[in-house]
C-alpha cells in the first residue's frame, strides 16, 4: 500500500503546487493580497507565515489545494462592488482581486493551467534534451493471420509512415496513436519499396492488460513491430528540437483528450478507462516501480490532464469563472449573483456525478464491484 500511497502524494503535492503557484505568481504580480497558499483541503498539518502575511499551509486532504485572496468571501464578489468598495480602506481595496481590471483576473484565473501546461513542456524539454527522443523507424515484423491489418491489406516489411494523419517517429508512437485514436476505421501510411501507400484498418476492442498489468480494452490491429534494420536510434535533441518536440507532445496529449473526453460524452469512447485518485495512486506506485524517468513522465501527462479539465466552463474550476468572465466582458458588468448562483449549482452536480463514477470505476477497478 505505501509503495502506492507515497509516489501518488509526491505527484500530487508537485503538480498541485504548480498549479496554485501559477495563481499566486499573477496574484502577486497584479497586487492582489494573498492570505492563504494551501496544498490540500481540511485541518492543517504543516504551515507558516511568510512577510507578506501569506499562510502557506499542507493539509490532510491531498486531493487538490487553493490560494485565498484578501477580502474574498465569496464567489460572487463581483456582482457586489460598492458594497465592498465602502467596508475597506483606500489601501487595502488595491489589494482586493474583485476590484481588479477584468485582464488581471482573468490572467491570475488562467495562471493555474498555464502552469500545469508549462511544467509538462519543462519535463518533456529535459528529457529529449538530456536523456534523448526515440526516432527508430517502426517496420512491421509480422502480421497476424486473419487479423484487423491482414484484412486492410498490411504487409510484412511495411514502414509505418503515419497512423491518422500523425508522423510515427518512432515505434513507440504505433500503439499510443492506435490507443488514442477515436476512429472507427484507423488510417495506416505505410510505405513498401519504392511507394506510399494509405491503408484503411478497423481495429478489434479486446479485453486484455497494459504494461503495467491493469486491466483495459485495447484497440489491436494484429501486427508486431521492430526496428527498421535492426538498429536502435536513440537521440538528444538540442534545444530547439527539444522544446519543438515538447510543445508537439503537449499539443498532442492535450487534442487527443479532449477527443476522448468527447467520444465519451458522445458514448464512442471507453469509459470504463476514466479513473480517480485510486487508479491514479495506483499507476503512480506502479509507474514508479519502471525509475524516476517514467514517473516524471506520467507526472507531466497528469500535470496537462490537471491544466485541461481546470479550463472546462464549469461553474467551481478555472474554467467556470473564465466563462463568467467573458460574460462580464460581452454584457459589460458581471452576472448577477443569483445567476451565478445557477451556474454553480449545475457545475456542483456536474463535478459531483464526475466523482461518484470515477470513484465508482476505482472501486470496479480493485475488484469491489463486478
Amino acid at each position: 500500500m505505501l509503495s502506492y500511497i507515497i509516489p501518488f502524494l509526491i505527484l500530487i503535492l508537485i503538480v498541485v503546487f504548480i498549479h496554485e503557484y501559477g495563481h499566486y505568481y499573477f496574484a502577486k504580480r497584479y497586487g492582489v493580497g494573498v492570505t492563504d497558499f494551501s496544498i490540500g483541503f481540511g485541518k492543517e498539518i504543516y504551515g507558516w507565515n511568510d512577510k507578506s502575511g501569506t499562510r502557506w499551509k499542507i493539509c490532510w486532504i491531498p486531493l487538490g489545494g487553493y490560494v485565498k485572496f484578501f477580502g474574498d468571501r465569496n464567489v460572487f464578489s463581483q456582482a457586489d462592488q460598492e458594497k465592498i468598495i465602502k467596508k475597506y480602506n483606500e489601501e487595502d481595496r488595491n489589494k482586493l482581486f474583485v476590484l481588479k481590471p477584468l485582464y488581471q483576473r482573468s490572467l491570475i484565473v488562467f495562471g493555474g493551467p498555464l502552469a500545469n501546461f508549462l511544467l509538462a513542456l519543462v519535463i518533456f524539454f529535459s528529457i529529449y534534451a538530456f536523456v534523448g527522443k526515440d526516432f527508430t523507424p517502426a517496420v512491421i515484423n509480422e502480421v497476424q493471420k486473419d487479423s484487423p491489418a491482414m484484412i486492410g491489406g498490411l504487409k510484412q516489411n511495411d514502414i509505418i509512415l503515419e497512423i491518422d494523419g500523425n508522423k510515427v517517429e518512432s515505434i513507440m508512437d504505433v500503439s499510443k496513436y492506435i490507443t488514442m485514436s477515436m476512429n472507427e476505421i484507423i488510417d495506416f501510411k505505410v510505405k513498401r519499396s519504392y511507394d506510399e501507400l494509405i491503408l484503411k484498418i478497423k481495429p478489434d476492442l479486446v479485453a486484455g492488460e497494459d504494461t503495467l498489468g491493469n486491466k483495459i480494452n485495447k484497440r489491436m490491429v494484429g501486427i508486431k513491430l521492430g526496428a527498421y534494420n535492426d538498429e536502435i536510434n536513440h537521440v538528444k535533441l538540442g534545444p530547439a528540437k527539444a522544446i519543438y518536440h515538447a510543445f508537439n507532445e503537449v499539443y498532442y496529449v492535450s487534442i487527443s483528450s479532449l477527443k476522448y473526453i468527447g467520444g465519451m460524452i458522445l458514448g464512442k469512447a471507453d469509459t470504463s478507462q476514466l479513473g480517480g485518485p485510486i487508479r491514479i495512486a495506483k499507476i503512480s506506485g506502479q509507474v514508479a516501480e519502471f525509475g524516476v524517468l517514467a514517473f516524471i513522465s506520467m507526472m507531466a501527462y497528469i500535470s496537462i490532464s490537471l491544466g485541461l479539465i481546470n479550463l472546462f466552463p464549469i461553474p467551481m474550476l478555472d474554467g467556470g469563472h473564465l466563462m463568467f468572465y467573458a460574460f462580464e466582458k460581452i454584457l459589460g458588468r458581471p452576472l448577477s449573483q443569483k445567476t451565478q448562483e445557477g451556474f454553480f449549482r449545475i457545475g456542483m452536480f456536474l463535478l459531483l456525478s464526475l466523482m461518484f463514477f470515477t470513484t465508482f470505476n476505482d472501486l470496479k477497478d480493485l475488484g469491489l464491484f463486478k
